[in-house]
């Protein structure tokens, strides 16, 4: 066989070989990616709660923070947060102390629970991140700013018109579900509790603002 040809089918079946191992290297060699979790139930509980009225609120959030250092000057972080989220109000069935007259087909409720947020769905983006050279944002400071803004949110929520919604909502059910069986309701409250539970009949705007966020200003 020419020497030519002999040299040119080596490399061929070289090249061949060559790229058999290189498919096969990569493809065993890949980088595989594994996940695991544990999910962990630590109780279960019977609970007899109510959505009564739902709303979606947004927020936004000023954080700053300086930092003082040696007494020589300020380094300071600061961030925008925009805080989305859906809040359920409603009633905790639990909570309600009532009795039966079976004689004249009534509930007589004797005590009546505040609403209450039941659920709050929370979203939140951070925008204008700035941070000094000593004063860096941690894992803790993002954990505070979520806390802080998720309770002023819960905070803003009892403060709108969500509970007189679900006070309303909460006691015509009673009735239409006490009505279809011929029963009735009666409300026998202390004085407190029916203060209570007329102060959720006035009508309170919503007051959106853009609230500041101010944590630990003070020396490290």
């Amino acid at each position: 066989m020419d020497s030519f040809l002999l040299s040119t089918l080596m490399l061929f079946v070289g090249a061949l070989v060559g790229v058999g191992i290189y498919h096969f290297n990569r493809k065993n060699l890949a980088s595989t990616t594994s996940r695991d979790a544990s999910v962990l139930l630590e109780r279960i509980e019977k609970v007899f709660k109510v959505v009564m009225a739902e709303g979606y609120f947004t927020e936004i959030y000023n954080y700053q923070h300086d930092r003082n250092i040696w007494q020589l000057f300020k380094d300071k972080k600061k961030a925008l947060v925009i805080a989305k989220a859906k809040v359920l109000v409603g009633y905790d069935f639990g909570k309600v102390r009532f009795r039966i007259d079976e004689q004249n087909r009534k509930i007589v409720v004797e005590h009546f629970p505040e609403p209450e947020v039941l659920s709050i769905d929370t979203d939140y983006k951070f925008y204008d991140i700035e941070q000094g050279w000593l004063n860096r944002f941690q894992s803790e400071d993002y954990t505070t700013i979520l806390t802080e803004a998720k309770q002023a949110m819960q905070q803003k929520a009892l403060q709108s018109d969500l509970p007189r919604i679900a006070t309303n909502q909460i006691q015509f059910m009673m009735i239409q579900l006490a009505a279809g069986s011929n029963w009735k309701i009666d409300m026998d409250l202390s004085e407190e509790n029916q203060k209570m539970l007329d102060s959720f009949t006035d009508y309170k705007e919503l007051d959106a603002r853009v609230k500041t966020l101010k944590i630990d200003q003070g020396n490290p």
